[in-house]
């Protein structure tokens, strides 16, 4: 996973002490994957919505940023 989705973690609360330590793994894997799965939903929209080049410009910035690939 990104680092920026990590950040975006610890900007909702979900890395504050004690709460991500308290989960177990199964936890931890599954708020990763919905992060993950919410960008690829994006991806999806602006696959749709836009242009070839368009998308393919986004699609190597949410790769980079994110880390998420399609």
């Amino acid at each position: 996973m990104d680092s920026k989705i990590d950040d975006l973690m610890y900007k909702s609360g979900l890395t504050a002490s004690g709460c991500w330590d308290q989960m177990d793994s199964y936890d931890k894997e599954a708020i990763e994957k919905f992060g993950e799965l919410i960008v690829k939903e994006c991806i999806e929209i602006n696959k749709q919505e836009l242009s070839f080049n368009a998308f393919e410009r986004l699609l190597n910035k949410y790769q980079e940023h994110f880390g998420v690939k399609e």
